[in-house]
């Protein structure tokens, strides 16, 4: 069998594994981490969203991003220090605004193409993630607002999306905790959302009970190739500067998030993915009482940027903004409030005496598409890149590496059905 190595263990690397291994690779998996989906697929907003298909290569998204630069609790922040790798982005962004209508239909049949990929896995792997099927209402204070997604709905409806606009009334109908003034909304009833952390880790003891190995702790410091790769690593329980691990391999697909910009420098390949911080935090329900006034319907409040979601009866995730301070993690008090705030307002019955705050990157192209494919060098192969849609799309744009890998590298194994 044809041996590939997998760089990464969130939702792309681990989900590329387990379509590798249905089409017969010797698959291999190394992560940095301890354990999988320890980095950007640890606590995201938890939505599994067609409806937020939507790329931002948008002048209103500039002119905000201007408006909010000093704001530090503003929904979009970018730190004003110069960077080349910041600046040469933000034009390469600019520049595919003339894409945005194009990108955002594609974006949503390839959510819609992951939804259907990514159940079938689920119950076939009986694999428990806190899922909840009720859809995801898109919600706005004002028409002023509302008028505005009404053309981004044409377009997700152009893609194949099943969403209809809901007045005031029909939210509180579709949600009944939600009790705040609003002008309208979109809902998308065939949305869902869940626990990435747990349907990533369920996946990948998927992949092993397959025969796929895992190698945590694998800091990679450098790729060969010769007649074929050669991977070398060093182990978190070693001397860091070791690297006495080797693996061979016939491919190499690249799913590190965002190394997966340092990767492709060493691979020969220009990747410009840059990492846009987004926050969340997870409230406990500890009481009863939170527990019925928090909402199972997910929602996505546009204009501060914000989702939520239910995970099983005693967690609430909220998340969003977006903050474009390079490799940062840093988990920032004012940044984090806005969130505590905004469930305080519109659930006031929730009680958030016990939340826990994190913070994650996202690994955004300029045209906010995945990178999916081959790279220079023969052997080489990237799915990574997905941005703040990566769990939405990573079951779709695994299938389609795993085709291109397969004819390339060619195995005599039918995909199981």
């Amino acid at each position: 069998m044809p041996r590939v190595v997998v760089i990464g263990a969130g939702i792309t690397g681990v989900s590329t594994a387990y379509a590798l291994l249905e089409r017969g690779y010797d698959v291999t998996v190394l992560d940095r981490q301890r354990y999988p989906a320890m980095e950007t697929s640890f606590a995201n907003g938890g939505q599994l969203s067609a409806s937020n298909a939507e790329v931002w290569n948008r002048w209103s998204t500039i002119l905000k991003g201007i408006k909010w630069m000093f704001k530090r609790d503003a929904p979009l922040l970018m730190n004003p220090a110069p960077s080349w790798h910041k600046y040469s982005w933000l034009a390469e962004f600019v520049a595919h605004i003339a894409n945005y209508r194009e990108n955002t239909v594609k974006t949503t049949k390839l959510a819609i193409m992951a939804r259907k990929h990514m159940f079938e896995i689920a119950e076939r792997e009986g694999i428990d993630f806190d899922h909840v099927r009720r859809g995801i209402l898109h919600i706005y204070r004002e028409k002023a607002d509302f008028d505005d997604a009404q053309a981004v709905n044409e377009l997700l409806v152009q893609g194949g999306l099943d969403r209809r606009p809901v007045s005031g009334e029909e939210i509180r109908s579709i949600e009944p905790t939600l009790r705040s003034a609003l002008y309208g909304g979109f809902y998308t009833p065939s949305d869902s959302t869940g626990d990435i952390h747990k349907y990533t880790t369920g996946l990948a003891r998927a992949c092993e009970r397959r025969g796929a190995r895992f190698y945590y702790d694998a800091d990679v410091r450098r790729v060969e190739r010769q007649q074929s790769f050669r991977i070398f690593y060093a182990s978190g329980t070693e001397d860091r500067h070791a690297g006495h691990h080797a693996i061979c391999a016939d491919a190499i697909v690249i799913c590190a998030g965002c190394s997966s910009r340092d990767f492709a420098a060493r691979l020969g390949d220009r990747l410009n993915i840059y990492p846009v911080k987004g926050y969340s935090i997870t409230v406990d329900l500890d009481e009863s009482a939170s527990q019925e006034a928090a909402p199972w319907v997910s929602l996505l409040d546009d204009r501060a940027k914000i989702v939520t979601s239910r995970l099983g009866l005693s967690r609430f995730r909220v998340a969003g903004t977006a903050e474009f301070n390079g490799l940062n993690r840093d988990v920032r008090e004012d940044r984090v409030k806005p969130l505590v705030d905004w469930t305080r307002m519109h659930f006031p019955g929730v009680n958030t005496k016990r939340v826990v705050p994190w913070a994650g990157l996202r690994p955004m192209m300029p045209n906010m598409m995945p990178r999916v494919g081959k790279g220079r060098a023969r052997g080489v192969f990237y799915n990574t890149g997905h941005g703040h849609l990566g769990w939405t799309l990573s079951a779709a744009s695994a299938e389609m590496v795993a085709e291109i890998i397969s004819g390339d590298l060619p195995t005599d194994i039918r995909k199981v059905a």
